[in-house]
């Protein structure tokens, strides 16, 4: 069975200073994202063992734990690519015009989404999410890595809000790191992303020009 990878990150631990120093990068990535990479795969190896036993009574805990690490391995490496050196500023082109659409304006989508992070309880993301059922833009907060979802949705970019992310740097004054972080936002990645969300096509009803399935005979 395939094991999940930890990613190099794109970018020298120290190339997005002076917002997020080298010293929270190097244990962000190599401590924290590498944590949870290393238990989904021992998860991973334990469910090989329940089957092949087929002795599935700590299945529940074993999915709910393998849930929370692989979920912290996806949004970290998501957010990996969120950011970059010397980037930030406000996106353009559709996905420009999309949040204008949605929010309101730029400032106003930054707003809700340092509003959505400030106010987790614990510890957990922000994240601005493709919602393919109804076509727009959206904001959510993801408690830990991995509860709260809209099922359907698509993260496109995400905001750690998980002390370690930011304790070393900023201590207590998490609204500064949430304010520094507008300098790292990667928008060609965040708009590749809403590209590929936006072809995607989560069909809840049956299309019109497709018969109905045959009911099952009854003998």
């Amino acid at each position: 069975m395939s094991r999940y990878v930890l990613p190099d990150l794109p970018y020298d631990y120290g190339a997005l200073e002076p917002h997020l120093s080298g010293k929270i990068m190097q244990l962000h990535h190599d401590k924290h994202h590498r944590t949870y990479v290393d238990t989904a795969n021992q998860c991973i190896d334990k469910l090989i063992e329940i089957r092949r036993k087929r002795d599935f009574e700590t299945i529940a805990a074993l999915e709910h734990k393998l849930a929370f690490n692989v979920s912290g391995h996806v949004l970290h490496s998501l957010f990996w690519q969120n950011l970059a050196p010397q980037a930030g500023g406000e996106p353009e082109g559709e996905l420009a015009r999309a949040i204008v659409r949605d929010f309101g304006s730029f400032e106003s989508f930054k707003q809700q989404l340092v509003h959505t992070a400030s106010t987790i309880m614990g510890s957990g993301w922000a994240a601005l999410v493709w919602d393919p059922v109804i076509q727009r833009l959206g904001t959510t907060q993801i408690h830990d890595h991995q509860s709260e979802v809209t099922q359907g949705s698509f993260p496109l970019m995400v905001l750690d809000a998980w002390e370690h992310a930011y304790y070393l740097q900023y201590q207590t004054e998490k609204n500064r790191y949430f304010e520094a972080i507008w300098n790292l936002w990667n928008w060609n990645d965040v708009a590749q992303r809403f590209s590929a969300a936006q072809a995607v096509d989560v069909r809840l009803e049956r299309a019109a020009d497709q018969p109905a399935a045959a009911p099952p005979s009854v003998h």
